[in-house]
Formats: structure tokens, sequence, C-alpha cells
């Protein structure tokens, strides 16, 4: 469904016609733009804008199907780029993540949000209160919103790096680290990193060629050149949140291995104190199967003392036991 749509001249926003082909026509007269807003359109709903606005058969197609990674594509009439803006759910300590599609033309912008999370409607409002910044066309919204996704970004790598350290404490508490749900919490936590990544990583290529740096830099069309300073500090934030998600990955792992390694030194102490116990027991187990044979001629079996003798010697052999497994700390 077409969430918004209006006509931008000098900045500000104006009425317009309400046939997309009549606003972009005006938009053009005037040397504006006309922004566009979807929100998980349907393929009848998308088609009357990609005939209006001449938008590749591929992009459209990857705006309808939704689950692309971050990218940015040039075509002949338009540039096509994917986001991936990241939503953290503190209930429940969960990652979810979105996708924003933007198609930019030499007049128009076309968004295309699917899932929640995502920025659109307050970037718009406060591009609407920086007419100067609007005033720059098209590139404007591209950057007003890749610079709204990347700085939540750095919101929910904090976020994580809280949960992170809550996690850690409990896996080196005297008794939580041997909670059967720790291995458990771990694992998801790396699923949850391993989800941001997925919305990060891929994402750096594409601010590299808008900032024009590195080997992949140069000029991208339908963005203005003199934006390029405002991608370079975009793609200056996203490197910062990609040292910050690698940090989080390499750490839940060591905390991984700590919690098995604890694990595996904890079930050493158990076997430790079986084994003693058990030979306490074998002790008196022992002495009693060999008066137990009953042979005649067995040593002091008839004597008097015999049995007072016997039931000392179990209990200053189990002593004696006992204080040695307890010096090495057996027991």
């Amino acid at each position: 469904m077409i969430v918004d749509c209006a006509i931008y001249r000098d900045g500000h926003r104006t009425t317009g016609p309400e046939d997309l082909s009549d606003a972009l026509a005006e938009a053009r007269a005037a040397h504006g733009f006309v922004w566009i807003g979807l929100h998980e359109p349907s393929e009848e709903e998308f088609d009357h804008v990609t005939r209006e606005f001449a938008l590749h058969p591929l992009a459209v197609e990857d705006a309808l199907n939704a689950h692309q990674r971050p990218k940015l594509e040039v075509y002949d009439d338009s540039l096509f780029v994917v986001l991936k803006p990241v939503a953290y759910e503190p209930k429940s300590d969960a990652v979810s993540t979105g996708e924003v599609m933007l198609f930019l033309g030499d007049s128009f912008v076309v968004t295309v949000r699917h899932g929640v999370g995502s920025p659109l409607g307050t970037v718009r409002q406060r591009l609407e209160q920086e007419p100067e910044l609007l005033g720059k066309g098209p590139t404007a919204v591209l950057y007003a919103v890749a610079d709204a996704v990347v700085d939540h970004y750095l919101d929910v790598a904090t976020e994580l790096q809280t949960d992170l350290e809550e996690l850690e404490t409990e896996v080196f508490s005297p008794d939580g680290g041997g909670s059967r749900h720790t291995a458990s919490r771990i694992y998801t936590f790396k699923r949850q990193i391993l989800e941001f990544r997925r919305a990060t990583g891929p994402l750096a290529l594409p601010l590299t060629r808008l900032a024009d740096v590195g080997t992949f830099g140069g000029a991208v069309p339908f963005v203005n050149e003199k934006a390029r300073p405002f991608f370079r500090d975009v793609s200056d934030h996203l490197t910062r949140v990609n040292e910050s998600v690698e940090g989080l990955d390499r750490l839940v792992s060591d905390v991984l291995s700590a919690h098995l390694a604890q694990m595996s030194v904890r079930q050493n102490d158990d076997m430790r104190k079986i084994s003693a116990w058990a030979a306490m027991a074998a002790i008196p187990t022992m002495i009693a199967g060999v008066y137990g044979m009953n042979f005649d001629h067995m040593p002091e079996l008839h004597w008097t003392w015999s049995y007072p003798a016997v039931i000392a010697l179990m209990a200053g052999l189990e002593v004696l036991l006992y204080r040695l497994f307890k010096r090495r700390g057996w027991l």
C-alpha cells in the first residue's frame, strides 16, 4: 500500500496531483522530486509505480520478494539500494530485521518497506524540518535513510554488549555457569549476533561506493557528488558497528568455550568424588567378603575380640582414606 506521496520543491513539501505521471512531470518542471513511500506492496499495487517510473524488472522483483542482502545496483534509469534495519526487543533480548528498498531517479524516490523497525516515518519528518538538506534532492533521502539505519545499528550493538556482559556474569558466577540452560542461552545469543551481522556486513561495500573511497569507490549515477562526505561519515559509523559486531562474536565464542571448560572441570570433580567414595566403600566390602566365605580354618575366626577388631580395622582404614582424599582435594 502507498503510505505517503509528496512533491518537494526547494526542500519544502507541496501538494500535487494524485496521478503519479502528472506528479513526476510537475516535479521535473519545478526542478524538485516526488517521494513515494510503500509498505509491503502487492504485485498489483507496485505494477502502476513500476510503469510510471520505468523501474527495472529485476529490481522490482527484489523489492516485491524481499529477503535481500544489503546492496547497491545501478540500472539505466534508476539506482536500487537495499538496506536492512535492525530492531531490538528488550523483553525477549531478540534481534529482528526488516528491509528498506530505495529506487532513486533523476526526479523521484520510491521507498519500499518490509517488516517492522524501519525508520522511514521519522526520517521523512526530520527531513521536512531541514529544507536545506531536503533541497539536495533524492540523494538527501538516501543519505538520511542510510544514516538513520546505521545509527540505530550502534544502539543495537550497545544493547547486545550489555546482554553479553550479563551472560558473562552468569557463566562465571559460582553457581550460574552450571545451569543446563546456560549453553542454550549462549547459542541463542550467538544466533542474534549472526542475524545482526547479516544486516551490517554486506552494507560496507555499497556505502564505500557511495562515499567514493577505496578500491570499489567511484561515481554513482543519480547521487550528488557533493554528498560523498556525508556518505563517508555513515561509512565510518558502519565500520564502528562492524568492529563491534566482530568483537561480540569473538567474545561470545570465548564465553561458550569457557562455559564448556567449566562444565568439563565440574564433571571431573564429580568423577573424582565418586571414585573416592567408591574406594572408601571397597575396603569394608573386601574385608566383609573375606569373612563371609564360611571357611572353617580362618585366622582369628573363633577369637572373642575378632568382630570388634575387624570393625575397628574398617573404621581406621576409612578414616585414613578420607583424610588422604580430603588432603588431595578429591572430597
